[in-house]
């Protein structure tokens, strides 16, 4: 594995940055921290098969925008959308915010641990890491997980089940809501101004 101490944009990569940077007035550009992070996570990503963030490479985008390395540390740090250590294959990250939790989170974390999976912790294998998280903004279709970039929603314990399963398999399970509502509808469908349907 390589130790990043070399890192620098890909070309593509190179012109998004420059592209987010601009997207700031002058003297503003430690603005674009956020988003620069997430295209070098991905960059990694697609290096190693692995999105996180190691050392040298924040170093690397703090400086691109004149940012002490310990101020992009501490966005890094911060943000649980951004990994300081490899993760598996599947990083599985489940809320445990009250409206997930009273709907059944505690199942969903119950199917992963079922699956062999810990807190904090990725499998054997490299597929699964498990994650607790605080509210990723899907609670009106509670209880649900983010793996990777995708929401999975309306979970049950034998639903996450399917879904672990399915990507293990190389399947690409539905994502969003797992019953087939659109959105945040309610269950069953709209209850007001039904006329409007």
């Amino acid at each position: 594995m390589t130790d990043f101490a070399d890192f620098t944009w890909t070309e593509a990569n190179a012109a998004e940055a420059q592209r987010l940077i601009g997207l700031y007035p002058p003297g503003r550009q430690a603005s674009a921290i956020m988003p620069l992070l997430w295209l070098a996570q991905y960059q990694v990503r697609d290096m190693v098969g692995v999105a996180w963030l190691p050392v040298p490479v924040i170093e690397f985008v703090a400086n691109q925008i004149g940012m002490p390395y310990i101020r992009a540390y501490e966005v890094a740090s911060f943000y649980t959308m951004y990994n300081l250590k490899p993760v598996g294959r599947f990083h599985v990250q489940v809320c445990g915010t009250t409206p997930c939790m009273l709907r059944g989170s505690d199942d969903i974390m119950k199917a992963c641990k079922d699956r062999g999976m810990k807190k904090g912790a990725t499998t054997a294998d490299g597929l699964f890491t498990l994650t607790e998280v605080e509210c990723l903004g899907a609670c009106a279709n509670a209880p649900m997980v983010q793996i990777n970039d995708h929401n999975y929603e309306d979970l049950t314990y034998a639903r996450m089940t399917e879904i672990l399963d399915m990507l293990a398999r190389g399947e690409e399970p539905p994502v969003g809501s797992q019953i087939g509502r659109t959105a945040s509808c309610p269950e069953g469908g709209p209850t007001t101004l039904t006329e409007m349907v």
